[in-house]
């Protein structure tokens, strides 16, 4: 899969959160990597000033890191999507 650093595809992303039990905000704040994962709130928190690229690159970290998996999911794209980003490499 290649990854579009488009805001299309960072609504693609945000809708995961969406349709899982975290909670995705943007908020300032001083994060050693830019973000910062509540996971017994199920909060996910990341720095609102970074660019589209960073923000579509840190949420794919984060997907990564909380483990979500696609058979948890009752939307079919969300399943595809999430499919696809675990067999993706990230270039940072």
């Amino acid at each position: 899969m290649v990854i579009k650093y488009t805001k299309n595809f960072l609504d693609k992303l945000e809708n995961i959160f969406a349709a899982s039990d975290y909670i995705l905000r943007y908020e300032k704040g001083n994060f050693r990597s830019g973000y910062c994962v509540l996971k017994e709130s199920k909060i996910v928190i990341i720095n609102k000033y970074y660019t589209l690229d960073g923000k579509i690159n840190t949420l794919i970290d984060i997907i990564r890191e909380i483990g979500f998996v696609p058979d948890d999911f009752d939307d079919r794209k969300i399943q595809d999507l999430l499919t696809d980003l675990q067999k993706t490499e990230i270039k940072h």
